[in-house]
């Protein structure tokens, strides 16, 4: 459940792409980037601004999910292959708000619905280990660090409910 009143959670548009790319480097400067070496935080860069994800993007094979707050993003989270959460992001003054966890289960919503997989993936930063594993995910491996990006490999299974698909 959102504690702030106002947000609309959808799956993004072509004008939602640029400003949730924009809330991905700054919340990752703020939170997660003193758990990266240099290295780790120039890929990261260039992984968000090299022009890959925008051209998966624009074919349909990276998709979007926004929260919204007065026309405005405040959280953001994307799917590759489907099923894995490629980024995922919440403005800082709206952390412990819901709205990480209504992004996650919107995207699992959707993909019960489209009848896509039975878990969600992550590869979870240092930082977001613990709000992952409050959403149930488990680790399916040790931290492991690729070009200076540290991560723990986690999966969510996903039940089956009548009302909305498959859901956590």
């Amino acid at each position: 459940m959102i504690r702030i009143k106002g947000v609309i959670m959808r799956e993004g548009t072509r004008d939602d792409w640029e400003p949730a790319l924009a809330l991905a480097w700054k919340v990752f400067n703020e939170f997660d980037a003193v758990d990266y070496t240099p290295e780790g935080k120039e890929n990261f860069r260039r992984f968000l601004g090299d022009g890959s994800l925008d051209r998966m993007f624009r074919v349909g094979s990276y998709r979007l999910f926004t929260a919204l707050l007065y026309g405005n993003v405040i959280g953001m989270l994307t799917l590759r292959e489907g099923t894995h959460i490629s980024l995922l992001f919440v403005d800082g003054n709206c952390h412990r708000n819901g709205v990480g966890s209504e992004l996650v289960r919107l995207a699992a919503r959707t993909i019960g619905r489209e009848k896509i997989g039975g878990q969600l993936t992550v590869n979870a930063s240092p930082y977001a280990i613990p709000f992952y594993e409050r959403l149930g995910f488990t680790a399916t491996g040790s931290e492991t660090e690729q070009d200076g990006i540290r991560f723990t490999p986690m999966k969510l299974r996903l039940s089956v409910t009548e009302e909305y698909g498959k859901i956590f």
